[in-house]
């Protein structure tokens, strides 16, 4: 068993998505996962509450980027300019984990329980983004419909991320953006 946790943490996610792409979700248990992964099941709960979590363990890395880049954006910048801005700063960190992320998706996307799941975790990021947006000086509700219109973008510009890699993620960042522009000058 490796000493190191994030590396245990890696083999168990990696066991997982293993399993959950050849099997699916709902026929794969924590037990399979851990013995695939080479430990207990025991262990397994150790590190992931169910076997849903086990997709859903996000990188450390992500928040603080996230608000800090919120935080550098420059002072009088629009509360969409601000999100662009935070959501091109995760690339790199979205290029490193792409490997595992890009099959997760298509694993989620398959199971209604795990699309459920994700929704939450956007949810909880969008909430971020809005607590960022106030502190930026944003009123409340508008700071909760721009995160939840820049989260709807990042969304869209990942999964065409994801269909093409070809275009880097920023290229699809500056077209969802500017898609969102253009419907609300379009007017009704």
């Amino acid at each position: 068993m490796p000493r190191n946790k994030d590396a245990l943490r890696g083999r168990l996610q990696q066991a997982a998505l293993e399993l959950y792409r050849e099997r699916g979700y709902e026929q794969t248990t924590a037990a399979e996962i851990a013995a695939r992964a080479g430990v207990t099941e025991r262990t397994f709960f150790r590190h992931f509450a169910d076997k849903r979590e086990v997709l859903f363990d996000e990188d450390p890395r992500l928040r603080p980027i996230l608000t800090a880049a919120v935080a550098a954006a420059p002072a009088g910048s629009a509360p969409l300019a601000v999100l662009f801005h935070a959501f091109a700063s995760i690339e790199p960190l979205l290029q490193d984990n792409r490997a595992f992320t890009e099959p997760r998706q298509a694993v989620i996307a398959s199971t209604p329980a795990l699309r459920e799941r994700a929704e939450a975790k956007s949810a909880s990021l969008t909430a971020l983004l809005a607590v960022e947006l106030q502190r930026r000086g944003v009123p409340e509700k508008q700071a909760l419909l721009a995160a939840r219109a820049g989260m709807a973008a990042f969304g869209h510009a990942a999964q065409s991320w994801f269909e093409n890699p070809s275009v880097g993620l920023r290229v699809y960042l500056e077209r969802g953006f500017d898609a969102l522009g253009e419907l609300a000058r379009r007017g009704s």
